[in-house]
């Protein structure tokens, strides 16, 4: 059995805020070592419950975060910017499964650290339903006909996955108490609850269903400014929506709406207020 994960940091276990996650702030290294376990606790009950091969993808910011001379030396991993498909990247339908560890919820919503790819974005919606980017990749994952197993996160990263997901198993690492703050469990017991769980969602694969995207895809991002979106709007097939500040993109497939996603908020982030 091959096996998938996408790792981001937000979600990690006993991480409360930006000085955590910013790779310029003081806490940083301390959450690099705590991510990179967590994944280690991922990889080994993975490999001890019926895979043969794990491929990981650090799926935070820079994606250069996870520890590589300390994860499992028979896992394979992703590292580095610009990836073509980010948080996604290398996942195809050769994998029999999919998990995200240290997933957060969308942007506009309750949540440690709660955001959708970068400060820009508002709300993404795929045919007028919301989504983030635990589902936007869910989608991606569906379009190459593999299932998400499990999820790993804050609270609401994991009721957020098991309304978009029916019978994925999820892992609560940590209870918001507001997007900077949360009561948390010790990353040791994180651990132990991850590998149980890993076992379970291996055990239960044959019960969870790819996320099936929509065929022709119309993507929508709304932006926290005016300015934002006409940055996004120079990406040629774009829309900018008068007197809103969303943009929308009529796409072929799920893939191509992710790339589209993905340059559109990068155009937006150049956006100063100068």
């Amino acid at each position: 059995m091959k096996l998938y994960i996408s790792v981001d940091m937000e979600g990690i276990t006993g991480l409360p805020d930006y000085t955590f996650v910013d790779r310029h702030m003081h806490n940083y290294e301390r959450a690099r070592k705590i991510m990179t376990d967590e994944t280690n606790y991922v990889v080994e009950s993975a490999f001890k419950h019926g895979c043969r091969e794990v491929l990981v993808n650090d799926s935070h910011s820079q994606m250069n975060n996870i520890l590589v001379d300390e994860l499992h030396p028979e896992a394979s991993l992703i590292t580095g910017n610009a990836k073509p498909f980010s948080m996604v990247q290398g996942l195809d339908d050769t994998y029999n499964g999919a998990m995200f560890v240290g997933y957060h919820a969308r942007a506009g919503h309750s949540g440690v650290m709660s955001h959708a790819i970068n400060h820009t974005v508002r709300n993404f919606y795929i045919n007028d339903h919301e989504i983030g980017e635990l589902g936007f990749n869910a989608y991606v994952a569906g379009y190459y006909d593999v299932p998400v197993l499990l999820v790993a996160g804050d609270d609401q990263a994991t009721k957020e996955a098991e309304a978009l997901i029916p019978n994925v198993t999820t892992v609560a690492v940590k209870e918001t108490i507001s997007r900077s703050a949360v009561k948390t469990i010790t990353p040791k017991k994180a651990g132990v609850r991850l590998q149980e769980s890993v076992q379970q969602a291996l055990a239960n694969r044959h019960q969870v269903s790819p996320l099936s995207p929509p065929e022709k895809p119309l993507l929508k991002a709304e932006f926290n400014n005016y300015g934002q979106a006409e940055r996004a709007s120079l990406m040629p097939g774009t829309i900018l929506i008068p007197e809103t500040t969303t943009v929308s993109f009529q796409a072929n497939d799920i893939v191509e709406a992710y790339q589209a996603m993905l340059v559109m908020t990068q155009l937006a982030s150049q956006t100063t207020f100068s």
